[in-house]
């Protein structure tokens, strides 16, 4: 680590403003790295080396510190505020006014496996970010940008068709099956092509829209992976030109992953007005299967927070939404599958910060009959997986174990920090159950132990 003489005057001053412990603060550095796929030992002696100036933040804990005094100070503190370095990669105003230019530089460093992309942090205060974009300017931009090559519907349908292909791959195989290729693509050929000249407004709608379909897509394999940082990224970008293709239905649902990305870490801040926003934006102008997976997330942002009658409210006004015969889904939010079936996934969530557990058991169960098996092999194991939490919870311990079993009979062969973690979780409660001679349990152990080998 690198030398530096004098006491941190910036980052004792915030941390005494803030008013936690050096211990305190280590264990919040140690939970953003573990976000964020790096498992660190900050302890509070490394606090108070950082602070007198002895050493400074290696790798990306600069970056984990400054998220953690942000959470506990309800504010953005960046690395330049703390003294712990610049708070981003160099990148221009340009860029990042641009969302076609960035979506090319997210896939070209992917590509090239670039710094800034791999040192990323997801940061509460980027779930927030669509609440103050200003989509006015950036799309007067990007018109002002417009080439020369002419665009046509088979350029638009082959890039909906390559994010079908690979979205299919990815359930069956993991977030890190393809994701060199569709990023690739989206550097090379689709993002560029939004530069071209279009016969119709209608048809360049139509291109920035399967575009962010792309783009959510390499956002969703970094997340499968434990890549938050650059999965936030990705999104945001997707965000930006969902915008430029539909303002309000598209825009509401990459809202949306925005707030399921901080949800899924247990990051609430900012969720429940995002999926607000979101719904504001889109109701009355999508049908009720997309309206309905946006009630589901602002019940989970509810949940999350403890808002108990109002997560209530908003799983009520999901169902209602569910059984809305009133149109077409369109293609953004059939990525989650069918909507019956990630509406109850999500209820199952929403009940588990509630405590009930066996009404998650119930809607976990309702769940899996509504996924195709084959097409949807990820979310079936991930399901069972839960199951068997919910059926930990109730005490039903052979129920678990055969739950947990199948969950990892179908995680074979796929390459995501998703299902690694769901089988890290249950090997502290199988050592219980191994304890109490549980049938399976050390069975099911051992198999936890070479699946993660």
């Amino acid at each position: 680590m690198a030398e530096q003489k004098a006491p941190n005057s910036r980052l004792r001053e915030t941390i005494d403003a803030i008013g936690c412990t050096y211990e305190a603060l280590a264990k919040d550095v140690r939970r953003v790295a573990a976000e964020n796929g790096e498992i660190l030992q900050t302890n509070k002696s490394a606090i108070s080396h950082w602070v007198n100036g002895t050493r400074q933040p290696a790798g990306r804990t600069g970056q984990y510190l400054a998220e953690a005094l942000s959470r506990r100070a309800g504010r953005t503190i960046t690395r330049t505020e703390i003294g712990v370095g610049p708070s981003e990669a160099p990148e221009s105003t340009e860029r990042e006014s641009d969302p076609v230019l960035a979506a090319t530089d997210l896939g070209r460093a992917d590509v090239e496996r670039r710094r800034f992309l791999s040192v990323a942090a997801f940061t509460t205060a980027g779930v927030a970010m669509p609440l103050a974009y200003d989509h006015d300017a950036t799309a007067r931009m990007l018109r002002a940008r417009t080439g020369a090559a002419m665009v046509g519907v088979e350029e638009v349908d082959v890039v909906r068709q390559i994010t079908t292909t690979f979205s299919a791959a990815d359930e069956r195989l993991g977030g890190g099956h393809g994701l060199t290729t569709v990023t690739a693509y989206l550097a090379d050929t689709a993002a560029p092509m939004l530069r071209g000249r279009f016969p119709s407004d209608a048809l360049r709608r139509a291109a920035f829209g399967a575009v962010a379909e792309l783009t959510y897509l390499a956002g969703w394999k970094h997340h499968d992976l434990g890549q938050e940082g650059a999965a936030q990224r990705y999104y945001q970008v997707g965000y930006q030109l969902a915008c430029e293709a539909d303002p309000y239905g598209h825009a509401a649902w990459m809202m949306r992953a925005l707030a399921h990305q901080a949800l899924s870490l247990k990051q609430p801040h900012h969720c429940v007005d995002l999926a607000a926003a979101a719904l504001t934006r889109g109701l009355n102008r999508i049908d009720g299967r997309t309206e309905a997976l946006l009630h589901i997330t602002h019940a989970r942002a509810y949940a999350a927070i403890g808002e108990k009658p109002a997560a209530a409210r908003a799983l009520l006004a999901a169902e209602d939404a569910l059984i809305r015969d009133d149109g077409p889904q369109p293609s953004y939010s059939r990525v989650s599958g069918p909507a019956a079936g990630t509406v109850a996934s999500h209820t199952a969530r929403t009940l588990t910060d509630l405590a009930d557990h066996l009404g998650t058991e119930q809607q976990h169960r309702d769940a899996l009959i509504r996924w195709d098996p084959q097409e949807y092999k990820r979310v079936h194991a991930l399901t069972y997986a839960d199951l068997g939490d919910s059926l930990a919870a109730q005490a039903r311990a052979d129920e678990a174990v055969a739950s947990w079993s199948q969950a990892l009979s179908l995680m074979g062969g796929m390459t995501s920090d998703r299902t690694r973690k769901a089988i890290t979780s249950l090997r502290s409660t199988l050592a219980i159950y191994q304890r109490r001679k549980v049938p399976g349990a050390a069975e099911l152990a051992r198999r936890a132990r070479e699946a993660l080998a």
